[in-house]
């Protein structure tokens, strides 16, 4: 069986076939016990997610039917039922997001060897589960399941940060340009998207770009923190400003992992340094 929250919430049986989740309060069960999948959940934590903390005086008997419901789609040993509560069984390797965070990890470790090929192609593989812009989608709103799909998200962002570092590294440069300027659109307080940008756009001959990007952002950050740009944005300019040859772009590597259009996030909302 494979479980999917890198998007829009969906299972799939061991032959590959989509297993029917065919009602919105079916779909937020399921994504709370994923959310805590191994563990029990006490049927008042799931009362309390399921009806927003308004339970009417049914929800009890309705939450027995919905889990009686995803018992027979999922299978009976999926879900087991405890005094008060149940838990969801999830098999390691079965669950999309428990893939990304492998991948991400291995592709972290793989970096800080200075394995730069292996890295980025950890980082796109890692990059290419996911389905869509958000985790847990269509999903009605669950304050646990918010807060996974949020860090799920903050994640795929730092690898996309990652897998352009390791990028450039390859002499990637030019192919960037593009992607980094939505994700700097998309996230106009996130400095090290801004530093990666004018690193980019300077190996690839467009020095006043680089610069350009630079007062861009220190207005974007005065105006909406408050905060000057930190030392490696500040130190980048001055390198650029002096031409400094730590700056040469390395020797183009081999050709940059294949990826497919949307693997990384154009994500959704302004995040911090």
């Amino acid at each position: 069986m494979r479980f999917g929250v890198l998007g829009p919430l969906e299972v799939h049986d061991d032959h590959g076939t989509a297993v029917p989740l065919t009602s919105a309060k079916q779909r937020s069960l399921l994504a709370v016990l994923l959310v805590r999948r191994n563990t029990r959940v006490s049927a008042d934590t799931l009362l309390e997610a399921l009806w927003d903390g308004r339970p009417p005086r049914s929800a009890r008997a309705n939450l027995q039917s919905y889990v009686h419901r995803l018992r027979r789609v999922l299978g009976e040993s999926r879900i087991v039922h405890h005094r008060s509560g149940y838990q969801l069984e999830v098999r390691p390797g079965e669950a999309d997001d428990e893939e990304f965070q492998r991948l991400a990890a291995d592709g972290r470790a793989a970096l800080a060897t200075g394995n730069v090929a292996r890295a980025a192609e950890l980082f796109h593989r890692a990059a290419a589960l996911w389905r869509g812009p958000s985790a847990y989608a269509e999903v009605a709103e669950t304050g646990a399941v918010d807060l996974e799909a949020a860090r799920l998200g903050e994640l795929r962002l730092a690898v996309a940060e990652l897998c352009i570092e390791a990028d450039l590294e390859r002499g990637q440069h030019d192919l960037l340009v593009p992607e980094l300027t939505a994700l700097v659109a998309a996230h106009p307080l996130r400095q090290r998207l801004y530093r990666q940008l004018m690193l980019a756009l300077h190996r690839s001959g467009r020095t006043a770009d680089a610069l350009d990007v630079y007062r861009r952002a220190r207005t974007t950050l005065v105006e909406e923190l408050g905060l000057e740009p930190g030392p490696e944005l500040r130190e980048l300019e001055r390198a650029i400003l002096t031409e400094d040859p730590a700056l040469t772009p390395p020797p183009p590597g081999a050709p940059a992992a294949t990826r497919p259009a949307g693997t990384r996030p154009a994500a959704t909302g302004p995040a911090a340094t």
